[in-house]
């Protein structure tokens, strides 16, 4: 049994499953397929994209550290390109605009990149696509936080969800294919159930192998 489980856990290590860019390992082919599928359960855009429309022409005025000096200038540009006026001086960066124009673009940026669409949002900022939601993230993360010093818990409720609902998922699935996983049920299903399987032929496998060689477990 443990030899045959080696034969097989070679084979997953091998390069003989089909992925995006060629063969790919098993392990691999299970990563990305799991992926897809949680990709594919976590688009919340669309509700953030209409949550938000209330604060369309509700101003923001707010002054923030970012994390270096870099980012307060690339957030600045950003914030510039999309009608918000922005000024950064060393890390620290001043807001003042239109907060449902920040919203909306944001959201506009977080929905192509999940589409796997980035290359417009490159074009628009002059940044890399990926620099700017990481960009848009580090915001709103410390837009919130002054937002709730200002007692505006709403509008830092607001920031927090599409941070973590819209810009997070963007930025950590670009590039992944969504997949819905009523589609892939069968294949779920053997993965897990040979997941178990594997685990207790290994675990038998090594249990009667000390049992062969007269040694017993016992407590």
């Amino acid at each position: 049994m443990l030899i045959s489980f080696m034969v097989v856990l070679g084979l997953i290590f091998s390069p003989i499953f089909p992925g995006s860019g060629g063969k790919v390992n098993g392990l691999d082919f299970m990563d990305n397929l799991f992926n897809m599928i949680s990709k594919g359960s976590s688009y919340f855009i669309p509700k953030e994209i209409s949550d938000s429309e209330k604060y369309a022409g509700k101003m923001i005025d707010v002054k923030v550290a970012m994390k270096d000096d870099k980012q307060a200038g690339e957030t600045a540009q950003i914030l510039g390109t999309v009608g918000v006026q922005a000024a950064a001086s060393g890390k620290d960066l001043t807001v003042s605009g239109d907060m449902g124009a920040m919203l909306k673009a944001s959201l506009a940026d977080a929905d192509a990149m999940f589409k796997n669409d980035g290359q417009p949002i490159a074009d628009r900022y002059g940044l890399p696509e990926k620099a700017v939601m990481y960009n848009w993230h580090t915001l709103f993360g410390v837009v919130g936080k002054e937002m709730t010093k200002q007692e505006k818990f709403a509008e830092a409720k607001t920031f927090a969800n599409i941070q973590k609902k819209a810009l997070e998922p963007s930025y950590n699935y670009y590039g992944v294919e969504a997949k819905n996983w009523k589609d892939n049920m069968v294949l779920i299903i053997v993965a897990l159930a040979f997941y178990v399987v594997y685990t207790l032929w290994y675990g038998f496998g090594l249990m009667w192998l000390f049992e062969g060689l007269g040694l017993k477990i016992g407590h």
